[in-house]
């Protein structure tokens, strides 16, 4: 297995598990009281958002072929710590 597909996989088990705390943010979200709601679903929209942008960030280094693949790396990482932090701040956010 090469560096570029070993990467996309740690990627994908990344992004699996941030929609997976996304749905569970939004469960949260729709048993909570109304100002609680308003403030959940606003940060599961950015979150949403972050995760589309990262599907794409992964969808441009499967399509980049194997030499390319590291000069679209950064930009890859640069999403990646991005949508790390904001699932971050949610986590703290909205703890039980």
């Amino acid at each position: 297995m090469s560096d570029k597909e070993v990467y996309q996989q740690k990627l994908q088990a990344e992004l699996d598990e941030w929609k997976a705390e996304l749905d569970k943010l939004k469960a949260k979200a729709a048993v909570a009281s109304a100002d609680t709601k308003l403030k959940m679903n606003q940060q599961v929209e950015a979150l949403e958002s972050k995760i589309e942008e990262g599907k794409m960030k992964l969808s441009e280094l499967a399509k980049a072929s194997d030499e390319a693949w590291e000069s679209i790396k950064e930009g890859v990482e640069s999403a990646w710590k991005s949508l790390k932090s904001a699932f971050s701040d949610a986590a703290s956010k909205f703890k039980d």
